[in-house]
């Protein structure tokens, strides 16, 4: 038998934390909410879902900050009282089935409570947010980062944080970052940044009580961990970041409160600058390439009997059928994802992005022309979903050498190895003015070439120049949500993907149109018109109604007790 690494112990350990804490407790009440208004309530989240359709695991967080939003009204926050907010908030959000009916302790409301007058603290006494320098950016970023606490404390991820830890504690050992990016000061071995006066050094920082957050270095790999493996976004990312810097962040005493209230501003922009480095995308390389190990192997240690399963996998040949198994598993649930992901983001694509440019069309046409035209409109309602079958259709699954190297990467990070792999960060080669100027004369080429095809096509079948606009986005847009998709489908891939002449040119054709429709989906975002019309007219008046069919039902329910 092999012996299991200490890392692994400690993740096991970790895990059997987390199966202990799923178990309720029998004394504390949890909280209940009426089944008929839940279903009500849970139809309504699933429209909202395709409008705001984001990745599975997002899905929680963004109805939470929604949610918040439609509280947070006044956003100067002088007259603005938070008390009592808690409650109606997770009843909301239990309702609408993002999170379990009876088995959330109502000893959450009052955590939940506290966190929010944490954040308005913050607010009301932020200098910035006094003085009007910061914008509604600057609220959202702090709404989201409260969202990610309010989900945290209503469903702790210890799991994930175990494993997310694991593969920090792996990869901080394997990463070299090479001498030229310290040299040219891209990176700082020590942290750099100092949000409340706080000594920079590690030494200093330990002195006063703060926690040693590592060089620069540790920040990259810490971010691109959470990246590759459980694709979390910016605000959670940027949540876990500031625990990770300043552990007194989630129970601050009133100085310490104080003092993030005065620095939150500067906190923000610091995570902002470590989110935006420019050599993360190589940090990412590396940890997307090599997180399936540890994906694996957080399912292995998810089933029942953890202890049974901690003594299986001390035998390699065990822990071998395990990693195959889960690897089996993992592939056929992957699968079902991208069908699902496909779905969902065509229907999103075209309900908040087609549907409001087939209206300006129909507008346009009626402008311009006097008359529709139909071929154009139904055009425009079948290309985008014809176009993503086919993306789907042509994501292919990893081959059989992949289940190899996945067994084989799995062994080196379970079991006591004494010579790790090292991956190195290096500088891209520095390209010359006319190797430059060659590279972008391709790219402009294959933008024109692409572009130039696609009006061709359409005014070959004598399309208004209207349609040909609109039906250029639809494309763009498509194309980028099957790239997405394509790279979320290479999730458990760890072998290079092959390269050849149809890949190279693909890349030239369609990479300027891709990049068109990741630029608008993201613009897309700030000027959503339909989500923006069901935050407004629908959301918080359905909510009102929800709450009076519960109320309701709790009313009519004791009229009935009153009757026995």
């Amino acid at each position: 038998m092999s012996e299991i690494s200490e890392s692994t112990k400690n993740l096991i350990d970790k895990y059997s934390f987390w199966q202990k804490s799923l178990k309720p407790s029998d004394s504390a009440p949890t909280i209940h909410v009426d089944e008929v208004a839940s279903k009500v309530a849970a139809f309504y989240e699933q429209i909202r879902t395709i409008i705001d359709w984001k990745e599975e695991h997002l899905m929680r967080r963004a109805a939470i900050i929604r949610k918040l939003k439609g509280r947070f009204l006044d956003l100067e926050l002088n007259s603005f009282s938070s008390d009592n907010i808690a409650e109606p908030l997770v009843l909301e959000l239990i309702r609408g089935g993002y999170f379990p009916n009876d088995r959330i302790e109502e000893s959450k409301i009052q955590d939940v409570q506290k966190i929010i007058n944490k954040y308005v603290f913050i607010l009301k006494h932020s200098p910035e947010n006094k003085k009007g320098k910061v914008g509604i950016q600057f609220y959202t970023k702090l709404l989201e980062i409260a969202a990610c606490e309010i989900e945290e404390t209503l469903a702790p991820s210890i799991k994930e944080m175990a494993l997310m830890d694991y593969m920090f504690e792996m990869m901080k050992a394997r990463i070299k970052v090479n001498e030229a990016i310290y040299e040219k000061n891209i990176l700082k071995r020590e942290p750099a940044h100092n949000a409340f006066g706080i000594p920079t050094s590690n030494a200093e920082r330990s002195s006063v009580g703060w926690a040693d957050a590592g060089g620069e270095k540790d920040i990259q790999i810490y971010i691109a961990v959470q990246q590759s493996l459980f694709k979390l976004d910016a605000p959670i990312i940027s949540y876990n970041l500031i625990k990770y810097k300043y552990p007194q962040w989630d129970k601050p005493s009133e100085e310490e409160l104080f003092k993030i209230s005065q620095n939150i501003f500067k906190i923000l922009q610091i995570i902002e600058k470590d989110l935006s480095c420019p050599i993360a995308r190589k940090f990412y390389y590396v940890c997307e390439k090599y997180d399936t190990p540890y994906l694996l192997l957080g399912d292995i240690l998810s089933k029942d009997d953890i202890e049974k399963i901690a003594k299986e996998i001390q035998d390699p040949s065990s822990m071998e059928a395990k990693v195959q198994n889960a690897y089996v598993k993992r592939l056929k649930d992957l699968k079902a994802k991208i069908k699902r992901a496909a779905i969902y983001s065509t229907t999103s694509i075209f309900i908040t992005k087609v549907l409001s440019l087939i209206l300006l069309e129909i507008i346009l046409a009626k402008i311009f022309k006097g008359h529709i035209n139909i071929t154009a409109l139904s055009v425009d309602i079948l290309l985008p979903t014809f176009l993503m079958i086919f993306l789907v259709t042509t994501i292919k699954p990893p081959s059989k050498k992949n289940l190899q190297l996945v067994i084989l990467e799995t062994m080196k990070i379970v079991y006591k190895k004494d010579k790790i792999d090292i991956y190195e960060i290096k500088l891209n080669r520095k390209r010359g003015l006319s190797t430059k100027f060659f590279l972008s004369l391709i790219y402009l080429v294959g933008a024109c070439i692409t572009f130039g095809f696609i009006y061709w096509i359409f005014n070959y079948f004598k399309f208004p120049i209207t349609s040909i606009l609109i039906d250029t986005i639809f494309i763009a847009l498509i194309l980028f949500a099957g790239k997405a998709i394509k790279t979320r489908s290479q999730e458990l891939t760890i072998e290079e993907e092959p390269g050849g002449f149809l890949g190279f040119m693909s890349d030239i054709l369609l990479l300027p149109i891709t990049g068109m429709g990741r630029w608008m989906s993201n613009t897309w975002k700030q000027y959503n018109a339909i989500a923006a019309f069901f935050n407004a007219l629908i959301d918080m008046p359905f909510s009102s109604f929800v709450e009076f069919v519960e109320g309701w039902r709790y009313f009519i329910k004791e009229k009935k007790e009153e009757m026995r």
